[in-house]
């Protein structure tokens, strides 16, 4: 199928591959532009830019969609369809309509749970027993489309956003290969009314740790929040990132380690850290970081 294919994060190129080697046509890579990134801020692509380089493919990065010239660049493809998958930008209706069989979005949720920036994130912050992939037939709209397949995946209890972006990526590879083998015998299903939740941008807010939460709701806010931005507390007169946690048993006076294995009190239970990060350090296994700083039995967070 002659397509454009439309992605800027990691979590796009397994799709951006899986398209190619089922032998689609991609006429054009469209992406984020290049911006200063990491410590020395400096100028890099996109990841799904640096991988349609490697597979020779042409790439374009507008700014915006939104003028006349970038319209008809995009309209002369003379696709078939566009793959969408967390592009970045918004798609005018002129966009939306130039693609002969319409532009499909694979999106991380089982829709109509979670539209919107953060679905993963909230998902696992709101304690979701299961999530999933859509495809998605875009209209203009955010994330209100028909869908035309869906698949669910359940949460594991230890998952973090992290774990489970990579699983959802490969499943979404997976799925809109389907779908455009599939496309002509697929059935678009309007989404309902009931059900409907909004996933907001993540803000570094709410990052910080309060431990007299139960322990449920602060296991899902390291998990949910590992990677990015990363759930904090400070020890010592430091900050600390948390990045992986198990709920377990256990009381105690909330933000008290209860051993000298990363065992901390919280508001109810006790929540078991697997994974931390020192500011200006790497992420260690809890073992490795205990071997490095030694947190003992009574020892105290906050922050």
């Amino acid at each position: 199928m002659r397509l454009v294919f439309m992605g800027s994060p990691a979590f796009s190129v397994p799709v951006l591959d899986a398209l190619a080697a089922a032998g689609h046509d991609i006429l054009c890579v469209y992406t984020q532009p290049p911006r200063p990134a990491g410590r020395g801020k400096a100028v890099r692509p996109t990841p799904v830019q640096a991988r349609a380089e490697a597979l020779g493919l042409p790439v374009r990065h507008p700014g915006s969609l939104k003028g006349t010239e970038a319209q008809e660049a995009f309209a002369a493809l003379d696709a078939e369809v566009a793959v969408v998958v967390a592009y970045g930008l918004i798609l005018p209706q002129a966009v939306l309509d130039a693609p002969r069989r319409g532009c499909l979005n694979i999106h991380a949720s089982l829709l109509p749970r979670w539209r919107g920036a953060a679905p993963i994130h909230r998902a696992i912050l709101a304690g979701d027993a299961e999530t999933g992939i859509c495809i998605m037939q875009m209209e203009a709209g955010l994330d209100t489309g028909p869908v035309l397949l869906r698949e669910a995946t359940p949460i594991g209890a230890e998952e973090t956003t992290g774990d489970l972006h990579d699983r959802l990526s490969g499943i979404g590879a997976r799925l809109i290969v389907a779908a455009l083998d599939r496309l002509d015998a697929l059935t678009p299903e309007p989404q309902p009314d009931a059900g409907v939740t909004y996933a907001e941008k993540i803000d570094k807010a709410e990052a910080r740790i309060d431990w007299s939460a139960p322990a449920e709701a602060v296991s899902r806010q390291i998990r949910g929040l590992a990677p990015f931005p990363g759930a904090w507390t400070e020890h010592d007169g430091t900050r600390l990132k948390l990045l992986g946690a198990r709920v377990v048993p256990g009381a105690g006076v909330p933000g008290t380690a209860l051993d000298d294995a990363l065992t901390i009190a919280c508001g109810g239970g006790a929540v078991q850290v697997t994974r931390a990060q020192r500011a200006g350090k790497g992420v260690q296994a809890a073992d490795v970081f205990l071997r490095g700083h030694p947190v003992p039995r009574g020892a105290v967070f906050g922050g």
